[in-house]
Parts: C-alpha cells; structure tokens; sequence
C-alpha cells in the first residue's frame, strides 16, 4: 500500500508531501491544477520513462520518494533477490532527476537501477489512464489482455521455445537446399582455399609479432646505439669509474654510520639495493646486444610474411587472428557438402516431426484460449451489468488459422483474438472500436480492468480520470464499482466526478496559487466541510451556493 508520496521541484509542484490512507481516495481540482503531475510522479518512482521537461523551470534537478507498507510475499521475495531489505516491513524508494538526464535511485537507502524501480513498481502500483481505452481498440493488444486473464504465461512459452527451434531448423535446411550447380561449385572450391590457409598457417597473434618485430629491425641502428652508449655510461669505459663502483662506494661510506644512525642504515639498506639493480642492469644490456641480430634479411623475410597475411585477410574478409577459425569452418563446410543429401533427408523428417508437435501445441493452446475467452465474457458481461450497462453483451472472439493441412504459426499460436460488443438490445456484436461511445468505452475498460486485476491483490490501484464521457446513473455506478474495489485494494482516483468524490474514504483537493510571478500546486487533506465545498465547486462550477451545497450534502449522506 502506497502510504507517502513525497514530490519537490516536478513542473508545478514546487513540494509537495502527500499522506495516503486505504480504501478509496480522490483527487480533484480545477483543470491544470497540477493532477496529472502528481501521476507523472508516481510513475517515476515506479520506474517508468521521464522527460527534463518534467523538471521545474528554473532548477537543476526534481526529486519523487515513495514509502509502501503492507507487502505482498512477491514484494518481499523480489527485493531479498535484489539485495534490499524491506525494514520494519516499510519500502522506500527515491528517485532524482537532473537536468542533464541523470537518474540517481534508491531502494531503502541503498543505490539502484531503473530496472530495479521498474520490476518492484510492476507489482506494487497498477496506473489505467484515458489512454488504456485506447488500448482497448487495438485488437492487436486483445490476445495479451486475454492470455493475461488465463494466465497463460507457462504455455506460451512452452510454444515460443519449440516455435523458435522450429525456426532455426528451417533456416539450417533453407542453408542446405542449395542448387546442384551450386553445390560443385563450392565443392570444387573449396579444397584449394583449405589447402592455402593450411599452408600458411597463421597464428592468432602472429601478426602482431611480426608488426612488433618489423618495427624492431626498421630502426636496428638505433635501438643498438641507444643500447651501447647506455651500456658505457654504466660501465665507465669512457675512461671513468663505472656506476658499480661508484655505488660501492657509497654503501661503505654509509655503512660506517649506520651502526650509530637507524637513518643512515636504511639508507645504506636501500644503496646496495640500487647497487645489484645496477650490476643486473649491466649483465642484461650485455645480453641484449649480443642478441641483437638486424641483418636485412631477416627484415625482408618479415614483410614477405606480413604481406602474405595481408593478403589473405583481404581475400577471406578474415582478421589475421581468425584465419585458422575461418579454415575449420571451410573444412566442416566441405565435409558437409560431402553429407549434404543424406544430411538434408534427415533435417526434413525431423522438421516434419517437430511441425505436427508444434501444430498440436498450437491447437492446445486454442482450446485454453476458447475457454479463458468464455471465463472472460461471463465476468465482464456481469461486470458491466453493474454499472448499468444491463443489455451489453461482451464477447473475446478467439478464430484458429489452422485448417487440416496448413498452419501459419507466428510467436502466439495460430490464433487470432479480437473484443465484440452489443452495448444495447438487439444488436449485433461487432467491434469495440465501431461500437463503444466514450462513456461505454470508460465503463468497458472499468470492468475490464477489474477482471484482469483478481490476480493483483495487495496492488495499489491507481485511475486517471477513467470516467471521462460518464454522467449520471452511470458514473453513480462508476463510483459504487471503485468504491467496491477499494475494498480489497488501495483505490486512488483522479475525478471531475461527483458521485465518485462522493463516494471515497478520503479526499485530496489539488489547487493551483500564483506567486511572484510563478506557479505553484498545492494537496490539502479535506475534512468533511471541505468534501463539501469541493463536491459543490464539482457540480456547478465556480459559483457556490446554498443549492449546490445542499446537493452536495445529500451525496455525501446518501453515499
């Protein structure tokens, strides 16, 4: 259960610390007043999409935090997988937007991912907004609402997989169903590119040895220069005493003050360490010397080489390391080409095979479909009778593509799914999108959305001014269906209703002030004098008077 909501610098809202209750709450106020903002805060903090716009004109950053209690095991189960720990049963979670497009979020103090948000937000609020009517007329959408109501899940991705693997098994013989033609082309190619990689035999790194190496033996003068003088700097043939003696020297004349000086014996400790560094020095600049071998032909036979690697390259479109992979490739194709008809033969009765266990599947599947479609209708049809749609008929058409001998499996099944409704008596079921007014469209979704949400207890339910289009008896029946909601689950409600403002636990009035030139949102808790005046401003606009409040009065009574 969402208990706080805490909102500083997002468009309007300067700050805002918003206290939340069970049961049902609303939130109204005067269009533009700043309610959508407090949505687009809560869908931050759940880990949903954000704009820089949605920060305060003039800042650098804009922050959301947002306490839950009550958590389901799901809740708890995932945040111990993420690392977090749910103290005294209370999450926290925090989000910071800068202006530069950084996020920094927390989950109970500890750094986290959007991810993270995202994952713990899908189980923890659920938002329908006007845009989920929409939605609802995209019949490309009707299977996933369906599935998700049969709970599905563990099926279709039984399908997927075996649909998937039927993929690749079709790809791989479309590989080797290559023309005759083709086939002794290849054939006939093939042996003397394996027999020239072969030959040459290139080696993951060598390239860059020979690059290192041709590098080398380009500036051999001067690498053996460097080498000598440096050689005789050290040793002193120049007619001076060598660096080694000098160092000698220098470890004696310490060594007589150290028996009286600790300093001076970690000096003279760290002078005979420089003195063997210089001794192996000299050995090692000896050998290198006498190692170094530049006669030009050693530097002829390295370009010969290179360029041979060069070319190859090219030739294969290979890099230099990946020549030898590329020649075991050739000799597997080669090998089978060699198979290739036998190979063929098998991959189709096994195509064969796996295709009639997927067109079962597929057919399973339908049957599942078929009876989550039945389940569907009978709820939401009753559903739908509750908000006084009482001769609406509801049906979830679901239509196999399969006939006896052909199938057009996509990664669903062969179904196609699409919603039907007769909003009134006597007509025929035809489309959501040709039949449902905006009033109708609303109450749909509403009993849609409390059918597919059996499976979300202990969610917070979040709705966005679903009642658009709904006046009347209707959005009476709108408010009793919320309000019924509410009792087994928060209910948060943003409404130009009356009968549904009527009808809530708690009321927040969302106002708009101006000040100095700026605007500024602010959330007051209403107590019942308060419900009033706002359910009157509801009903007849900016002018309140004794009537309006009197009506007012009796919703509130009657409720």
């Amino acid at each position: 259960m969402l208990c706080n909501l805490y909102i500083e610098n997002i468009a309007v809202i300067q700050q805002a610390d918003i206290e939340f209750s069970s049961g049902l709450t609303v939130l109204s106020g005067e269009t533009g007043a700043g309610k959508s903002m407090i949505i687009d805060a809560l869908g931050a903090i759940l880990g949903g999409r954000t704009s820089r716009e949605l920060i305060r004109t003039g800042q650098n950053k804009a922050c959301v935090a947002a306490t839950f209690t009550q958590l389901s095991d799901d809740v708890l189960s995932l945040l111990a997988e993420m690392g977090f720990e749910a103290e005294e049963g209370q999450l926290l979670v925090r989000r910071e937007l800068y202006a530069d497009g950084r996020n920094q979020c927390r989950v109970n103090g500890k750094p986290a991912s959007l991810s993270n948000l995202k994952a713990l937000g899908e189980r923890l609020v659920s938002i329908y907004g006007q845009h989920d009517g929409q939605h609802l007329m995209n019949e490309q959408l009707h299977m996933d609402y369906l599935d998700l109501f049969g709970g599905l899940e563990q099926p279709i991705a039984r399908y997927l997989s075996n649909y998937e693997a039927l993929l690749q098994l079709n790809r791989k013989m479309k590989a080797l169903s290559m023309s005759t033609a083709e086939k002794e082309r290849r054939r006939a190619l093939l042996p003397a590119r394996i027999e020239e990689l072969k030959k040459a035999n290139v080696q993951p790194g060598e390239q860059e040895e020979l690059l290192a190496l041709r590098q080398e033996l380009q500036n051999g003068e001067k690498i053996a220069q460097g080498l000598a003088d440096a050689a005789l700097f050290l040793d002193g043939n120049d007619g001076t005493e060598s660096v080694a003696d000098r160092l000698s020297q220098a470890v004696k004349a310490l060594g007589r003050g150290a028996r009286y000086s600790a300093a001076a014996g970690e000096l003279e400790k760290r002078m005979r360490e420089i003195a063997v560094l210089a001794a192996d020095l000299s050995g090692e600049l000896a050998d290198e010397l006498t190692r170094l071998n530049y006669a030009p032909e050693r530097l002829e036979e390295t370009e010969r080489r290179l360029d041979q690697i060069s070319k190859l390259c090219i030739k294969y479109s290979q890099p230099a390391d990946q020549l030898q992979e590329h020649l075991a490739a050739l000799e597997e194709e080669l090998d089978t080409l060699d198979h290739l008809d036998d190979s063929l033969d098998e991959l189709k009765a096994e195509y064969a095979s796996m295709r009639a266990a997927l067109y079962q599947e597929a057919g399973e599947l339908h049957e599942l479909r078929c009876k989550a479609a039945e389940r569907m209708a009978e709820l939401i049809q009753r559903e739908l009778r509750d908000l006084d749609l009482k001769n609406a008929r509801f049906c979830a058409e679901v239509e196999d593509l399969r006939t006896e001998t052909q199938a057009r499996f996509t990664k669903k099944g062969t179904d196609t799914v699409r919603f039907l409704l007769s909003a009134n008596a006597g007509e025929d079921l035809k489309p959501l999108a040709k039949v449902a007014s905006g009033g109708e469209l609303s109450r749909i979704m509403l009993a849609m959305k409390t059918v597919l949400s059996a499976g979300e207890q202990g969610m917070s339910a979040v709705f966005d001014e679903v009642d658009a289009g709904v006046s009347g008896r209707a959005a009476q029946r709108v408010a009793e269906k919320l309000q019924a909601l509410s009792n087994s689950r928060q209910v948060l409600c943003i409404t130009h209703l009356p009968q549904i403002a009527a009808a809530a636990d708690h009321h927040l009035l969302i106002a708009k002030t101006e000040r100095d030139g700026r605007t500024f949102t602010e959330v007051t808790p209403l107590d019942r004098e308060g419900r009033k005046r706002e359910i009157a401003r509801i009903i007849g606009g900016a002018v309140i008077t004794e009537k309006t409040l009197a009506n007012a009065e009796e919703m509130l009574k009657t409720i």
